[in-house]
């Protein structure tokens, strides 16, 4: 478990016997696939997932389809959402699936009550959750404030000169449609500020993309 112990050093720190029994009884290892649905909102919670490689991205459902992304889950963080609903003995608020080949390691409730006594381990979670509730915020106030266009140039950088993203998969990260994200693409392109292919988008004018999302004038 070195690599579990590198990822998450709080893990490291436990006493030996509860690390151990834990470990050894309350947690279970697991390959998903990319794309598997791992939890859903209003559903119980069935465990608390430690990620060794991969990714889950966790977000809110509307009746109508649409989705608003609120964060990853990458190798040595937390889910907000597992652990919200196991601190409060709460269904789920929102739905999880990897976006690629992951491997984690899947604590029982029982398991993570246990580390959870332990006061290092305690402040690891609320550290954690504090951070993500911080991010949460943020991204509230931008879907309650900033226009679309700005979040949308803000989403297309920070990931290099080419993005694989489909249209649809930026549609379902900022909470919208795809029909209207490939309308704002269109209208960057024109602008020479970016190029449209399949399934990616290269980005030709950062500093552009970088004013508009600071809501600044393009003219």
């Amino acid at each position: 478990m070195t690599e579990l112990h590198q990822l998450y050093p709080s893990i490291a720190t436990l006493p030996a016997q509860l690390r151990d029994e834990v470990l050894t009884h309350h947690a279970t290892p697991m390959d998903v696939p990319a794309h598997t649905s791992l939890f859903e909102a209003h559903q119980p919670c069935q465990g608390f997932p430690l990620l060794l490689s991969g990714e889950v991205r966790v977000a809110r459902g509307a009746p109508g389809g649409r989705q608003l992304e609120l964060y990853r889950v990458v190798p040595g963080e937390i889910c907000v959402a597992s652990t919200a609903s196991l601190f409060g003995h709460a269904p789920l608020a929102a739905h999880g699936h990897t976006t690629c080949d992951t491997r984690m390691l899947v604590l029982s409730p029982t398991g993570f009550e246990r580390w959870l006594a332990d006061a290092t381990f305690r402040q690891f979670a609320l550290g954690v959750f504090a951070e993500r509730l911080t991010d949460l915020m943020a991204l509230a106030e931008a879907v309650a404030f900033q226009r679309l266009d700005q979040r949308l140039a803000a989403a297309l950088l920070g990931h290099g000169s080419t993005l694989h993203h489909t249209h649809q998969a930026l549609a379902d990260e900022l909470g919208t449609v795809r029909e209207i994200i490939t309308r704002l693409l269109r209208r960057f392109e024109r602008a020479g500020w970016l190029r449209l292919g399949r399934e990616q988008i290269e980005v030709l004018e950062p500093a552009a993309l970088r004013r508009v999302a600071a809501g600044e004038s393009t003219e």
